[in-house]
């Protein structure tokens, strides 16, 4: 006599029934984790991106390799900061060392001690104060007229695109490829004999309105201008702002990199030019420190001249910091849209 099997019960069943069930089926069961998938597909596809470089994972793992190339990344190191800053380095501890100890023992660290009064010297006696304030007058004008002409320039062929601005784009490029000396007879009557108005010799005004023309930074600009989201300009017009509120309020603020590197190229072109304020300012009391200090140097002790010389360098180095921060910092959005 066979006998069949009881069949299950109903609180037998349910576990079975539900461990057979997919865990989406059942009602407050989390699914299934996925990470280690995820993290294995991540891998694979960082793979390639990590081998694109000269030398291979595999290869870095070697000793010889890894600590050749970290020497070799060390070294070059060495030699870029000797040779960028060593000069510099240099000229500061000329400038407050006695003459014969330059002359005699350069390199030596102060064998008889330090000469501040180079400085004083320099400063006072040999007037490099009065210099130094011709040169910074004439860099301030030169960046304010080429900061107002690159980004006028540059709004109008980038921005408002008008039907000439291609015409236009055309001839500012055209006038980079004529070389600057084949200009400097024609711009120099042109500063003597001036269409309207007097002379501009002797006259800051000769070397500020030459120095804004900088078709260079007209298409520097227009440039960065044309890699502006185009969106933002046009909800603007729609909100009802004209071609200055525009230009003021959302591209000024969007261009802070472009204006640090038009900064910088201004003020160091107008704080190392010799040839043209030599030209158009012959009077020695509105010469700037690049045309005076080899005037001076016949005649000026060489203690003094290396600390005018360390005088000289305090702005370009101090652009140069101040523009290194916008660079990095890369703020061109920062002032336009609004979070």
């Amino acid at each position: 006599m066979t006998t069949t099997d009881p069949m299950p019960t109903s609180s037998t069943a349910a576990p079975a029934a539900v461990a057979a069930l997919p865990a989406a089926a059942v009602p407050g069961a989390s699914p299934p984790r996925e990470r280690p998938a995820r993290r294995g597909r991540r891998r694979a596809e960082r793979a390639p991106e990590e081998q694109r470089g000269a030398v291979s994972a595999l290869e870095w793992r070697r000793t010889s390799v890894r600590f050749g190339l970290r020497g070799a990344h060390l070294l070059l190191l060495a030699l870029l900061i000797v040779w960028g800053i060593g000069p510099l380095v240099l000229l500061v501890k000329f400038a407050v060392t006695p003459t014969q100890d330059i002359l005699r023992t350069p390199l030596a660290w102060f064998p008889n001690g330090f000469a501040w009064e180079n400085l004083t010297e320099a400063w006072t006696d040999v007037r490099i104060s009065h210099y130094f304030l011709n040169s910074v007058l004439l860099a301030l004008g030169a960046w304010v007229c080429q900061i107002v002409v690159a980004t006028t320039g540059g709004y109008v062929l980038s921005v408002l695109r008008p039907r000439y601005a291609k015409a236009l784009n055309w001839a500012v490029l055209a006038t980079l490829f004529i070389p600057a000396v084949v200009l400097l007879v024609p711009l120099y009557l042109t500063i003597l004999r001036p269409p309207v108005g007097p002379s501009l010799l002797n006259s800051y005004w000769a070397v500020w309105l030459p120095a804004g023309a900088s078709a260079f930074n007209v298409v520097l600009v227009a440039r960065f201008f044309d890699s502006l989201p185009r969106e933002v300009f046009e909800a603007a017009r729609v909100d009802g702002a004209g071609s200055f509120r525009l230009f003021w309020s959302i591209v000024l603020p969007m261009s802070k990199p472009i204006l640090g590197v038009v900064s910088v190229f201004a003020v160091i072109a107008s704080w190392k030019d010799f040839l043209w304020p030599l030209l158009v300012l012959p009077n020695p009391d509105l010469q700037p420190l690049s045309v005076r200090l080899p005037a001076l140097q016949a005649t000026t002790d060489l203690g003094v001249l290396m600390a005018a010389l360390a005088i000289s360098t305090i702005i370009p180095v101090l652009v140069f910091l101040l523009a290194q921060r916008l660079f990095l910092r890369g703020a061109g959005l920062g002032g336009a849209v609004k979070g």
